[in-house]
Formats: structure tokens, sequence, C-alpha cells
């Protein structure tokens, strides 16, 4: 509990601070160095159409639109340097893809069961990746949405496939966690994404046992005896073991993750107000991390204040090695949604990154791209001006960074390497050797082509570097760019460089006296 004691001032003085400022001031002074490392995350809502697709693909003309309507909205969390997308995959009961397992979910054709003409996680993945953006297909685990949902569906509805793995609580379906199958179930579906697609990550949502508001229970299944919460939180667990069984035997590098709730339990001087993962909806996402069944967590963090903060700490404190990227609820910013105001934002992000908590994740995509209340020019200006590579995963006991690269050179506009590493991370300065340990330096991450097309912050830069990077994350020593047998000093001034290629000035009599034969000629 050191964590949260230690920062209870700094946070009040934090919060003090960005009090003082307006709300609708719109430039930001704050300075925090911008670490190298750092999971800069988004939810990427599908179900009802929520943040895509806002068209329905029913013809050729609308299923462009639609592709179209999605790269608007990776390009502008590209421009603020977003590095992993969780992409909602699995709807409720029902998928974004061609799946053997589930039927096609009415969000992207408009009807339940119709298929596309064109496979939409494909497409995402591919598009992510072109962005050097991960993602992570978002799995909702439990709820299966009301009666007309899955009556939609007919006779492909799991439902009707899978009655024994199913239970109705008034009008909602739902998967039975006790019940033996149901981790079975849901650990095909995520082995079927592995094994099918070239995602970066899996996330569960909704891993969990339903609220109490919905009056579910299969306690019936629980064994005469066994202490019934034990019995739940290990049903819970059981699920996410089997994910991690699943995926892993197919692409070991997959990172896992779930979205528990903000708050793990009780702390000795903040309550949870009954509301936590361990006791009220049996997730026990702390121990997913000890044993290395989950890779890393974006638990929803959606509150204010000691709702917060002190809960943010924990966190940090029981993270057993794992990056942590605490979901900021900036739903809140939209006056329909809630009252926060932009500072209340930006003092729980300078929180967790302060915090060395591994990230920042924001629900939902749409008010991050609509500018709520100015959060995407603070993120643009203040948090992310510079890309950031994703944490190594260094609990995985893969610690070989790959070869570096070879033969670095600059041909008509574009870098070129020779290299076979799965990525490549681009840097640039105006000091040689570029310092790759330093984040206003990178200028692309997880490249996938062996070639950079040179552009906006980069053409302002002398000098190149670039590293291979493996699919854990580890990093190889970089491969500077050549310059022509020159042999650069290790500081030269901007002023000295007017335009690219320019070598540095004579700096022995030999070179002086053969500039000086260069001039008469």
């Amino acid at each position: 509990m050191k964590y949260i004691y230690k920062v209870a001032l700094f946070v009040t003085m934090l919060v003090g601070l960005f009090t003082n400022v307006s709300a609708q001031q719109q430039s930001f002074t704050y300075e925090a160095p911008q670490p190298l490392h750092e999971v800069r995350a988004v939810w990427l809502t599908t179900i009802g159409g929520l943040d895509w697709p806002r068209i329905a693909a029913t013809d050729a003309a609308s299923t462009e639109r639609q592709k179209q309507e999605l790269c608007r909205i990776l390009d502008s969390y590209q421009r603020i340097n977003i590095n992993t997308v969780i992409f909602q995959t699995r709807v409720r009961g029902s998928v974004i893809y061609p799946s053997k397992i589930e039927p096609w979910a009415n969000v992207i054709t408009g009807k339940a069961n119709q298929a596309p003409s064109y496979d939409p996680l494909k497409y995402c993945i591919d598009e992510c990746h072109k962005r050097g953006m991960e993602l992570h297909a978002w799995v909702v685990c439990i709820p299966l949405g009301d009666l007309a949902r899955q009556k939609s569906h007919g006779t492909q509805s799991i439902v009707k496939r899978q009655p024994q793995l199913v239970k109705r609580a008034g009008n909602e379906w739902f998967m039975v966690p006790g019940a033996p199958g149901t981790a079975d179930y849901i650990a095909s579906i995520c082995r079927e994404i592995a094994e099918c697609y070239d995602i970066d990550g899996i996330s569960l949502d909704y891993i969990r046992y339903p609220e109490s508001v919905y009056r579910f229970s299969d306690d019936n299944l629980c064994p005469k005896g066994t202490d019934k919460a034990e019995w739940k939180r290990s049903n819970i667990t059981r699920i996410v073991r089997k994910v991690h069984d699943a995926v892993k035997a197919v692409k070991p590098w997959v990172k896992l993750s779930s979205s528990p709730i903000g708050k793990y339990k009780d702390l000795s001087r903040y309550s949870a107000q009954g509301w936590n993962c361990y006791n009220a909806v049996w997730q026990d996402p702390q121990l997913w991390l000890r044993e290395n069944l989950q890779d890393m967590l974006f638990p929803m963090m959606y509150f204010q204040g000691n709702h917060f903060y002190p809960f943010l700490y924990d966190w940090c404190e029981h993270s057993y090695g794992h990056p942590i990227a605490p979901g900021l609820g900036i739903y809140f910013l939209d006056p329909r949604e809630g009252k926060w105001q932009l500072n209340d934002v930006r003092a729980e992000m300078h929180a967790s990154r302060d915090s060395g908590i591994g990230g920042i994740a924001f629900y939902r995509g749409e008010f991050l791209t609509k500018n709520s209340r100015g959060i995407y020019d603070a993120c643009r200006q203040e948090f992310f001006p510079y890309p950031a590579l994703t944490p190594v995963m260094t609990w995985m006991g893969h610690h070989t960074p790959p070869a570096a690269p070879t033969d670095l050179h600059y041909q008509e506009g574009r870098l070129i390497w020779n290299g076979d590493a799965p990525y490549y991370n681009v840097y640039g300065s105006n000091t040689y050797p570029v310092d790759c340990s330093k984040a206003e330096n990178l200028l692309f991450a997880r490249c996938q082509p062996t070639s950079y097309s040179i552009s906006g912050r980069a053409l302002k830069m002398h000098y190149y570097a670039v590293t291979s990077s493996d699919r854990y994350g580890n990093e190889s020593q970089p491969v500077q760019e050549y310059y022509d047998g020159v042999t650069l000093p290790s500081d030269i001034s901007v002023s000295q460089l007017i335009n690219r290629g320019v070598k540095p000035k004579a700096s022995t009599e030999t070179d002086k006296k053969k500039d000086k034969k260069k001039k008469k000629k």
C-alpha cells in the first residue's frame, strides 16, 4: 500500500493544478517526460455501430464507404500516436469475421447472419499494421444480448446450438460460467481468431459473472460443501486459463488481456462501494497476472477522485511485472453522458503515466475522435506528441533480440534496408549517431516493409537509424545510415546542415586545401 499514501500529496497537488486551469483552455503547458515504451489504447466499439460502422455494407458502393469510414478513424488515431486498437470482434454471441463457430453479427451488413463481401477483421488488422498499430481482438465473453438479438440468429443462435451452455435471466441471455463446456467454447473462438488472423492480442471483456441486477445464478451447479465465492472465481479463472492455453499453443506472442472492473478489492482506507472485481463479479485478475495467464490488463477505471487514484496505485503495486493500462471513461466528457471536464482526465492521465503503470486506454473511440472537450488536442499536443513502442513482454522468457538490419541507405525520398525481422522501428535526429533511447527520436514503430517513406516530422531530420523488433517487443541494436564513408562528429549543429546530405565543413588542413582548389576551379 506504500504507493497509495506516498503519492497522495502529489495527486492532490496535481488535481489542484488542473482545477485552477480553465476547462476551456486549449494550450497545454504541463510538461512530463515522454516515454519510449507505453500502451496507448482505444476501444473501437462495433456493437450498434457506436464507433464503427455507421454505414451498412449492402452493396459495392456502401462497402467501400464503410471501409473508408474505418480508415478515417484509424488515421485519426495514428495522428495522435495511438499504438493499440481494441477492436470489438465478438459482439453478443456473434462475430464480425467468417467463423465456423458463431454467426455473423448484424453490425456490418445491418442483418444478422448475413456476410459482407469482405472480411472486416482482416481489413482492420491490415490497416492497423500499415499505420504501425497493434490490433487486439475484443471478445465479449458472458453476455449474449436480449431475446430479440438471439431470436434474430434463428437456428444459428448459441441458444439453439449450445443450450447447455446458456441461461436466460429476465430478458437477457448469458453464458453459464459454471457449466463445464463454457470455458472450452470461449477458448475455441479465441483459438479460431488466433489461427486465422495476424492479430497482436485478444482482449476478454465481460469475463465475469453478470451484475446482481440481472439476478443471474448458476449456484445449482456448485458442488455441495464448496465455498460458492471461491467456486465462482475458479469458474472465471478456468475460462481465462483455457483461453491462455488455446491461444498460446498457436501463437505464444499474442498478448492476452482483459478489462476487469476498475477496483480489485476494498482497500484499507478506501471502499470500492460494493463494486469490485473480487467480490462483486468474481474476477481475480491479480491472480491472472501472477500466474502469467494474462499479459496485460485494461481495468475499467471510469471514476474520479478517491474512486480512481488509490485504486490506480493498488493496480500498480500488484502488476507482477506486467503493463496495466487504466481505462479512462472519456465518454463522461460528453455533456449527454456526464459532467467531466478535460482537466479531470488530464490529471488521471498524468497520474497514470507518472506511476509507471504501463499505459493509458480510452473508452471509447467516438469521444476521442470527436475531440470531446479537447481530449484529442490534449493527446496530440501534450501526451502523445511522438510515437511509442509497446512494452516488451519480458515475462514470456524470450529475451534475445533479433539481428539488426543492414545496409541502411537513403534513396529518392525513402530509407531502405535489409532484414528479415517481423517489424522495424525508424528513428531520426539532427545529431549523429541517432540516439534510439529517446522517445522524441522515434519516427515510426512496427514498420513491416524494409523501407520507409520520409515525410512529416521526419523531413526535419538529417540522420536516421533503424532497429529490428520481434513479436515479443525485443529490439536490436540500431543500424545507422551510412554517409559516403565520411566520419561524422557526435554532435553537429543543425545550422551547418542546411539541406539533407550536405557534409560537415572540412575539419583538417588537407580537407581545407581541397576545398580551396574546388573553389578556384
